[in-house]
């Protein structure tokens, strides 16, 4: 309880230009695999930390893991 409640917060800082619907869809998502976005979440934070942009290593870690991403949707 205390899990989700900090996670709505930092979804809330985090993308407070994201449509609330999207928000939403997205934190289902996160409790549905926590442990797959914590692996994107550190992938991008290592790419960025190389050198990369971050909008690149997002686009970049996304892409990778997109096949796990749509089945995930699609649960």
């Amino acid at each position: 309880m205390l899990k989700d409640f900090i996670l709505r917060l930092v979804a809330n800082w985090k993308m407070k230009d994201v449509p609330e619907a999207q928000r939403e869809q997205i934190l289902a998502l996160v409790k549905k695999d926590p442990d797959l976005f914590k692996k994107i979440s550190e992938e991008v934070e290592r790419r960025k930390k190389g050198g990369e942009s971050e909008m690149k290593a997002s686009m970049e870690v996304m892409r990778k893991y997109r096949g796990e991403l749509q089945k995930l949707m699609q649960r």
